[in-house]
């Protein structure tokens, strides 16, 4: 049977490539190292001031999907992608970090917003024997921008030692995520979208700003998110290590691209062999969510035994003539593979997460809210680490404190797994602003139409 436009799965591929061009362009950038810059002071700073409006507005960001829908949301944010990437021309030719630190401020609004609309379309819109699927189907979508974004930097840079992006690198990334926030209007309402079995995502109930602002105050007492929080601090603060401390310090200009086409590829075998896991309806689903938190655990233990091990090494980094390329097969091939196992293990962690929240609820806005919550903390956890590389911490006590981290995140995490019922209330509700009343016998109308249908 053909994709529908306004079936569940079609959605979560628009979606998934509105991320690989706007998100999945910043992952790229980011990936690099410093913003794709010799000295990652500026990107470090930028990337803290993002973080920052990013706790707010991640927390903030499921409220005001519920009230304002997912395409204008999505559509919006998307633009400050663009302003974001674009700056760097600008710190390029002036040596001025200022433009890219605001830059990041505002795309932390953004990716606040963005990510609680895409997460609420990636976890309430499937059945919940499929939301392993549907995360796995999103995450090679989404990181298919990484491989991409990988590319250009390599190919734009082969013949290049300057140690920084070339502007031609930056106006690609702009004009693609310009794509991607005009690919956000494509996105049908929710009030319209209809599962393979013909039921709807959503249900009808009405929401207010003063309805979100309770229910968004009422996630900070929450057990559920309360346990949920070490994972969601934890789950952004390794990428600074990984990508200034081994991809940015390590190699040069044209291999940390190269490196980044494999980080960011290897994520979709990880996200798509753990989803077989997750869906996986001859286990319970509490008895899946413990399997993976068990493969969770060994794998990232492995990376920072790697690491640790990367960096007794190369204690402190390599000068610029000095950096590995990746034709030098006898010392770029075991930090190489270790890169890529990082990027493995990042599909493997937020893959997780993400089922684990999809778990919880089918309530679409309640899901909304949780999302927001989760990338919230996450993005107060990139904030702080981003900021330590900025002050020079020294990269053994970043490491260090990335393992502790994680150490510190697994007793809570099993807590939040052992919550896990075997099926959640179908909750699911249509969010509408309280404007929209009169509008009410239509909608049902409409709904049901739409649903004998198809």
């Amino acid at each position: 049977m053909g994709l529908r436009y306004y079936s569940a799965m079609t959605q979560v591929i628009i979606v998934g490539f509105v991320c690989f061009l706007c998100p999945g362009m910043f992952n790229a950038l980011n990936g690099t190292g410093g913003g794709g810059q010799l000295d990652p002071t500026a990107g470090n700073n930028a990337n803290t001031a993002l973080y920052s409006t990013f706790v707010v507005f991640g927390i903030l960001g499921g409220a005001i999907v519920n009230l304002c829908g997912v395409r204008w949301t999505i559509f919006g944010s998307g633009f400050t992608y663009a302003l974001y990437s674009g700056s760097y021309i600008y710190l390029n030719h002036t040596g001025k970090s200022s433009f890219t630190i605001a830059a990041g401020a505002i795309l932390g609004v953004g990716a606040g917003i963005l990510w609680a609309a895409q997460g609420m379309i990636m976890v309430s819109y499937p059945r919940e024997e499929e939301k392993g699927k549907y995360i796995a189907i999103f995450w090679v979508i989404f990181n298919l921008g990484g491989m991409l974004g990988g590319i250009l930097p390599f190919a734009i840079n082969y013949n290049s030692d300057s140690g920084s992006l070339a502007d031609g690198v930056y106006i690609a990334f702009v004009i693609l995520e310009c794509l991607g926030a005009f690919l956000g209007l494509a996105l049908a309402p929710p009030s319209k979208v209809t599962r393979d079995d013909g039921s709807s995502v959503v249900l009808v109930k009405y929401t207010n700003l003063g309805t979100e602002t309770i229910e968004i105050l009422k996630l900070f007492i929450n057990p559920l998110m309360l346990g949920l929080l070490p994972m969601c601090f934890t789950s952004n603060f390794f990428y600074t290590y990984q990508f200034d401390n081994i991809n940015g310090a390590l190699f040069n200009v044209r291999t940390r691209g190269f490196n980044n086409i494999f980080y960011w590829g290897f994520q979709m075998v990880g996200s798509y062999a753990i989803s077989f896991l997750l869906d996986y309806s001859k286990l319970g689903r509490k008895t899946r969510g413990y399997v993976a938190f068990g493969v969770v655990l060994v794998f990232f233990n492995a990376i920072w035994g790697g690491s640790l091990a990367l960096h007794n090494k190369y204690p402190d980094g390599l000068s610029l003539d000095n950096r590995i390329d990746f034709k030098d097969s006898s010392r770029a091939s075991g930090p190489i593979i270790l890169y890529i196992f990082c990027g493995i293990g990042d599909a493997l962690y937020q893959t997780f997460a993400y089922w684990i929240i999809g778990a919880l609820s089918n309530d679409n806005q309640l899901l909304a809210r949780y999302i927001g919550f989760y990338k919230g903390m996450q993005s107060f956890g990139g904030a702080i680490s981003w900021q330590l590389d900025a002050k020079e911490v020294a990269p053994k006590n970043q490491l260090v404190a990335n393992w502790v981290l994680f150490a510190l995140s697994v007793p809570s995490m099993l807590y939040v797994v052992w919550r896990i019922k075997e099926h959640s209330e179908d909750q699911n509700v249509r969010s509408k602003a309280d404007g929209d009343l009169e509008n009410y016998a239509t909608n049902v109308t409409d709904d049901k139409a739409s649903v004998a249908a198809n």
